[in-house]
């Protein structure tokens, strides 16, 4: 999967700016599909630093659980446990009507394991990426070891 340029929240430069996604369209469309789905919305949570993500948390199928979507690129995803330092990343093939807006990201795109460049004092990814400067010092700084943890973080 490929890491594009602004997707950890990051920028070298105004001009480097990464876009945003609708957050307000997001929190609509959570409480449509869970509540057609016979769940309930307990909390949504916007980005704030220094996370990157949106945060809803859903009790839907008799499962509680956390729909994340990336600031700045329409990626989601779900997860069991959301907080600072750890994001357990869970499959939900219940709600495909994520499909139609979002790329839903699945347990196994998101544990791709980050692979850095041997002996590189910046720590450039040898995974797929356009990412920028201040990103690629992030990475070689906080040393996350999966993809999911590039999309959504709690970097400062």
């Amino acid at each position: 999967m490929k890491l594009h340029n602004g997707i950890t929240g990051f920028y070298s430069s105004k001009n480097n700016k990464p876009p945003k996604v609708d957050g307000k369209q997001f929190k609509q469309v959570c409480a449509t599909i869970v509540n057609n789905s016979g769940g309930n919305l307990f909390e949504f949570k916007e980005p704030q630093y220094p996370m990157n993500f949106y945060d809803t948390e859903v009790k839907v199928f008799n499962k509680h659980f956390h729909i994340i979507l990336n600031e700045h690129y329409p990626y989601l995803a779900f997860a069991s446990v959301v907080r600072f330092g750890k994001i357990n990343f869970i499959d939900v093939p219940e709600l495909k009507q994520f499909c139609s807006l979002y790329k839903v990201l699945s347990v196994k795109e998101l544990n791709e394991p980050l692979v850095l460049k041997p002996g590189s004092k910046k720590g450039i990814l040898q995974n797929d990426n356009d990412l920028n400067s201040a990103e690629l010092e992030q990475v070689a700084y906080w040393q996350p070891k999966r993809i999911g943890e590039v999309i959504f973080n709690y970097w400062d």
